[in-house]
């Protein structure tokens, strides 16, 4: 990649990163409206489920944004994202419109950021401005 794409390649990265750590911290620092939301879904053992998702989400942000092992990132983004995805944003089960509708929109953007999270994983390592850079 020339200077300025790898530019913008990180700037992307520092964004998305820091949106999945942000994600990922407020499963902790909102771990019981999001247990009692995850209890709502019949999720089995929910306070486990917010915990596990919330190490994926900050597992995936931090190397995105750092580029160390950007791969196990990828795979920790599709493990947290697949049930998520499929268990918590069930929008064909809702009979309320509003909600059906609301679900929807959660499914969908979930099924773009993993779709986004697997293109990562076409880029060359080590990434441009990464810590898994060699010098």
């Amino acid at each position: 990649m020339e200077k300025g794409k790898n530019i913008l390649f990180l700037v992307g990265r520092i964004i998305l990163g820091l949106y999945y750590i942000n994600s990922g911290l407020n499963h902790f620092i909102q771990f019981k409206p999001m247990t009692e939301y995850t209890a709502a879904k019949v999720f089995p053992f929910p306070e486990l489920g917010v915990i596990i998702t919330g190490v994926l989400l900050l597992v995936g942000g931090i190397t995105i944004l750092t580029g160390f092992v950007p791969y196990l990132g990828v795979l920790s983004l599709v493990a947290f994202f697949l049930p998520v995805t499929f268990i918590m944003h069930n929008f064909w089960a809702e009979q309320d419109q509003q909600m059906r509708m609301t679900q929807m929109i959660h499914f969908l953007k979930n099924m773009g950021l993993m779709s986004s999270a697997l293109m990562f994983l076409a880029i060359p390592e080590p990434w441009p401005y990464s810590l898994g850079r060699k010098r």
